[in-house]
């Protein structure tokens, strides 16, 4: 536990250009990927796609979500706690809720994670412990998605899987390199590398790999991801691919690796720019895979209507300020 209380340094802030700059640059390669789309394909997919949903796919889309929700919310609440900040199951899963329609709703994709991060942290006393945390909970959450990714696209056919050996020799490389570098990470030194790089070693010791929490990480991890990949299966059938799992699951699983990508519009346009590219790889149509796309976005703001409601209850909860108040 003396690892999770090692106060890390707080970053130094970008300057006020680079980071206006990067505010509109994500949203507008968003954008971009759309406008692409639309001159390539047309706004028929987009339009047939969200006239295809129904009941039943909006009640799995629900259902799912809630599942993942709360797998999410224990992931993070694990890492939280071994970060020594305290986080209550019932709460998380408010946060995530919340988080979840704020990155359905708001560009860029990660508006949500910011808010309970930075929300969690003020309300246990400790801003950037709290932030770190959401960091790692969202990291150990990609790592396990990008494992089960090359397993999967390595074991059934798929537009990538030539590239496959090469991918997985490149991250076990990366692997093997970071774990060096924690071995040689001083233990001492009052330089701002040294105390962040100790900060790290000690979080991913605590919040991710000690005994108590490791392994429900990668649970909680691996649920999420068949959540998101049944998610995306039930928008493929909804937007009318019939092609077998063994041949859909690889194309939905690349999607679902592009919205990892910040640079989305409400969600919109990495995912359904590179569904469109896998699709008609695979010898389906750029169409149905746009389709597709738009279909699983329409489904994932559903079930995260939740968050909406969490929001409002909260608005309604949070007091009037007092007359002379700044706040």
């Amino acid at each position: 536990m003396s690892h999770a209380a090692v106060a890390g340094p707080v970053p130094a802030a970008a300057p006020a250009p680079a980071r206006s700059f990067w505010a509109w640059a994500r949203p507008l390669a968003g954008l971009a990927v759309l406008a692409a789309l639309v001159w390539s394909v047309g706004t028929g997919p987009f339009l047939a796609g969200l006239r295809l949903i129904d009941a039943p796919a909006l009640a799995a889309a629900l259902g799912i979500g809630a599942v993942t929700t709360l797998c999410c919310a224990w992931r993070w609440s694990l890492v939280a706690g071994g970060l020594g900040v305290r986080l209550p199951l019932r709460s998380a899963v408010a946060h995530c809720y919340r988080a979840v329609f704020l990155n359905s709703t708001l560009p860029g994709g990660v508006l949500g994670d910011v808010h309970r991060a930075v929300r969690h942290g003020r309300d246990a006393g400790d801003v950037a412990r709290g932030v770190r945390a959401v960091v790692w909970e969202r990291t150990a959450g990609q790592v396990v998605q990008l494992v089960i990714a090359v397993a999967v696209l390595a074991a059934l056919p798929s537009p990538v899987r030539p590239y496959l050996p090469a991918v997985a020799a490149g991250l076990a490389a990366v692997a093997l390199t970071l774990a060096v570098a924690a071995r040689a990470v001083p233990r001492s030194g009052a330089s701002r590398w040294a105390r962040a790089a100790r900060t790290a070693v000690g979080d991913v010791r605590a919040g991710l790999l000690a005994r108590r929490t490791w392994l429900g990480v990668v649970t909680a991890s691996a649920v999420v991801v068949a959540g998101h990949l049944a998610t995306f299966v039930v928008a493929a059938r909804t937007a009318g691919a019939d092609a077998p799992l063994s041949r859909l699951v690889p194309l939905t699983l690349l999607a679902l690796l592009a919205m990892g990508l910040p640079t989305n519009v409400g969600g919109f346009g990495p995912r359904e720019g590179v569904a469109a590219w896998a699709f008609a790889a695979a010898g389906l149509s750029a169409a149905q895979g746009v389709a597709t796309g738009t279909v699983y976005g329409a489904l994932v703001l559903v079930a995260s209507l939740p968050g909406a409601a969490v929001l409002l209850v909260r608005r309604r909860r949070r007091p009037a300020p007092e007359p002379g108040d700044c706040r």
